[in-house]
């Protein structure tokens, strides 16, 4: 059977392609919607509008310069969007088992009278940024401690560094590794928009001279020119905030997460560097090289013994059935007096044959047998010892018992031995 690669084996919500190469969210198909609406208006642009816009300029360059680049700023556009939505955004690999170096063990819990030691495992932990402390909590999910800044997508089921938010437009989550190239494409879709907008109502302008109209008859003659503009003016509203917003964002070295999680906090932000230094470190430092090798082959873990996890205050179980227990223990109980019934057989056997010489009648052993055999069983005396649980009992058996036994045994084999 041939081994499985990382990404066939993944436990995240992820979609892989081209055999692990391009990763994307649980919700890549919304990037269809996403290319519609932006191909879309750009079709409609160069078709209706930049197409006539050619031969009204006195250098003809302008005017193919126009449809020119409305076409490449729409392919930059969609290679930044395909930048955010199919790369790596900054996943944490996640353990196969939790840290044992933060297990804390505990055996002063007594559970059915043994002591049993428990893990205590602490759900926060404070380390060091800039010189103040910050606490770090622990994912169950993916059974490691968060990074700073890192948290956990319940969309995508991973632990993402630095994470700003799920962007169901680009079906991906926005990261450490892709925030650059998801500003970038909002902030050049915002760009397009007022480009297409400009143009479609300069459009208008030139019927309006052409025509010797009114607004009206312009808009009449070129509907597609009133659609683009209405668009356009809808859609800044939404990218163009998304812009501004984020703008401030980078200003004051925010996540999305952070500012909606902390803001009525009054936190010091110990991530702000000044203005400055925040815009540099998100567009001109080295984007860190992703943490998981998607189309590596997926090592054998060796199986670890299971240490069982016991809560820290648990409660005794008064219902639960005892029956086994005390059966268990009654079958010992026998065992303990088989055993001594034998020994003390064969001490006097072997005083009775020394006493005798060499001379004297063989020893019968069936007759030992039938007699360690006999069902005159002696009755077994119980003693239950309740540990602090009340849970524990042991039996043992009485001294009395194995007394009154000993003489009974010595005179049946004396009695046997002189027949």
């Amino acid at each position: 059977m041939a081994a499985k690669r990382v990404y066939e084996a993944w436990k995240g919500s992820n979609k892989f392609f081209c055999g692990g190469r391009l990763i994307f969210g649980p919700d890549a198909r919304s990037l269809l919607v996403t290319l519609l609406l932006i191909i879309g208006p750009v079709v409609l642009f160069c078709v209706f509008v930049a197409r006539h816009l050619r031969h009204e300029f006195p250098s003809y360059d302008i005017g193919y310069a126009i449809l020119v680049l409305a076409v490449l700023f729409n392919i930059y556009v969609l290679i930044l969007l395909f930048l955010t939505s199919s790369r790596d955004p900054g996943i944490v690999p996640r353990n196969s088992h939790p840290p044992e170096e933060e297990f804390r063990y505990d055996s002063s819990v007594d559970i059915g009278g043994r002591q049993t030691p428990s893990l205590q495992f602490p759900r926060t932990k404070e380390i060091m940024v800039n010189g103040l402390p910050v606490r770090v909590k622990y994912c169950d999910t993916c059974m490691l401690y968060r990074p700073p800044r890192c948290s956990h997508c319940s969309i995508c089921n991973n632990c993402v560094e630095r994470f700003d938010h799920h962007c169901p437009w680009v079906g991906q989550c926005i990261g450490l590794r892709n925030y650059r190239f998801f500003f970038l494409f909002v902030s050049s879709a915002t760009i397009l928009c007022i480009y297409v907008f400009s143009f479609s109502a300069f459009y208008i302008k030139v019927l309006m001279n052409h025509y010797d109209g009114t607004v009206w008859k312009a808009m009449k003659e070129s509907p597609a020119s009133v659609i683009l503009m209405a668009y356009c003016f809808i859609s800044l509203w939404f990218v163009g905030g998304l812009t501004g917003f984020h703008l401030y964002l980078i200003g004051t070295n925010q996540t999305t997460y952070e500012n909606f999680r902390y803001r009525a906090d009054n936190r010091m932000n110990v991530y702000n560097r000044g203005c400055l230094n925040n815009f540099l470190e998100v567009f001109c430092t080295k984007v860190s090289p992703s943490r998981n090798n998607f189309r590596a082959l997926v090592q054998e873990e060796v199986q670890r013994p299971t240490i069982q996890v016991i809560s820290r205050d648990p409660e005794p179980d008064l219902s639960g059935d005892r029956r086994p227990k005390v059966e268990d223990d009654l079958d010992i109980g026998e065992d303990l007096l088989k055993i001594s019934q034998r020994r003390n057989i064969e001490e006097i056997v072997d005083e009775d044959i020394r006493s005798r010489g060499s001379n004297g009648p063989p020893h019968n052993t069936s007759e030992v047998d039938s007699a360690m055999g006999s069902d005159r069983a002696p009755t077994i005396r119980s003693e239950a010892r309740h540990s602090s649980w009340g849970r524990s009992e042991n039996w043992e058996i009485a001294s009395e018992v194995l007394a009154n036994n000993a003489p009974e045994s010595r005179s049946t084999v004396a009695s046997e031995a002189r027949q």
